[in-house]
């Protein structure tokens, strides 16, 4: 089954961090920052927002700050560019009450974790995604990340989610393989995004409908360039310095585990003070000048 292209998970989405205050207690979300950020995107060229993913340092923040990041968002978009909601709760009662009130405060779509922790079979992530999609009318993009939630969404669940549920329209594939990324492309059942920024120019060679990445954050330009060179009748000459430029940035921000180097790289950029909540730390100081020295070297300003 091939469906028509979805607009919302097409072409450059960045994951965005929640920027968080360093001078309360609490670290209370930081929203005049996090509307730079939004700014800053869009005016790059960036095709969707992703907020309280991953990234996003999801599991670190509270249901009521999850509905508050999402609002803001949604207001600070103001309809220029898809904002799309993380719901990665690891329940699947509590994951389809977040994605039906993320839906309430307005966001266009979104994107959803295999669950954490529990390590369901295949059949139990078909409920646990056939559970929230009921609760909604959004499109919803499947998010698979093995490294994170132990668990792997195959190929083959994806395609019977797709056929049951009309909103299951897309599949962010984080898993630490390309040959995934091309099954998922040749059943032709959802878009694919791929996830893993090393792997965004042989997607998009593959045929992926686009990427969501953490780079974006920091090149968000060239990201997007890079992206949209490989759009339907779009020139490729400049895909491989692009490619080459971005893979001394992409090295860097995996030093440590994500968000961290990249609000490290950020505060560099004077977005954001870096702060991270706990279990998360800032970035050890040696590294932090491994970042530094990409960001001055390579030049990436946006």
């Amino acid at each position: 089954m091939t469906r028509d292209p979805h607009p919302v998970f097409r072409g450059s989405i960045v994951a965005l961090p929640t920027p968080f205050r360093a001078d309360d207690e609490a670290n209370a979300i930081d929203f005049g920052a996090l509307n730079a950020l939004i700014e800053r995107q869009i005016e790059a060229g960036t095709d969707g927002l992703v907020l309280g993913g991953s990234t996003g340092e999801s599991t670190a923040l509270t249901d009521r700050e999850r509905l508050a990041l999402f609002e803001y968002a949604v207001g600070a978009a103001r309809r220029r560019v898809p904002v799309i909601a993380g719901v990665g709760l690891p329940g699947t009662r509590a994951a389809a009450q977040l994605a039906l009130d993320a839906e309430r405060v307005g966001v266009d779509a979104l994107l959803v974790t295999t669950p954490a922790y529990s390590r369901p079979t295949q059949e139990g992530l078909r409920r646990h995604f056939a559970a929230i999609a009921r609760a909604t009318t959004l499109p919803i993009s499947l998010y698979n990340i093995p490294g994170r939630t132990c668990v792997d969404l195959e190929p083959e669940s994806v395609a019977l989610l797709a056929e049951a549920h009309a909103n299951i329209v897309a599949i962010k594939e984080a898993s630490d393989s390309l040959d995934r990324l091309r099954v998922l492309i040749e059943l032709g059942c959802v878009e694919v995004l791929c996830g893993d920024d090393r792997w965004i120019p042989d997607a998009l060679e593959l045929g992926a409908a686009g990427a969501v990445s953490v780079v974006a954050n920091v090149a968000p330009r060239r990201v997007a360039e890079l992206v949209h060179a490989f759009d339907a009748g779009a020139n490729r000459a400049q895909a491989p310095e692009l490619v080459e430029s971005l893979a001394p940035l992409i090295r860097v921000l995996g030093i440590e585990t994500n968000p961290g180097p990249l609000k490290a790289a950020l505060a560099l950029l004077g977005l954001g003070n870096g702060t991270l909540r706990l279990p998360l730390v800032t970035a050890s100081a040696e590294n932090q000048l491994r970042i530094r020295d990409v960001i001055v070297t390579l030049g990436f300003e946006g």
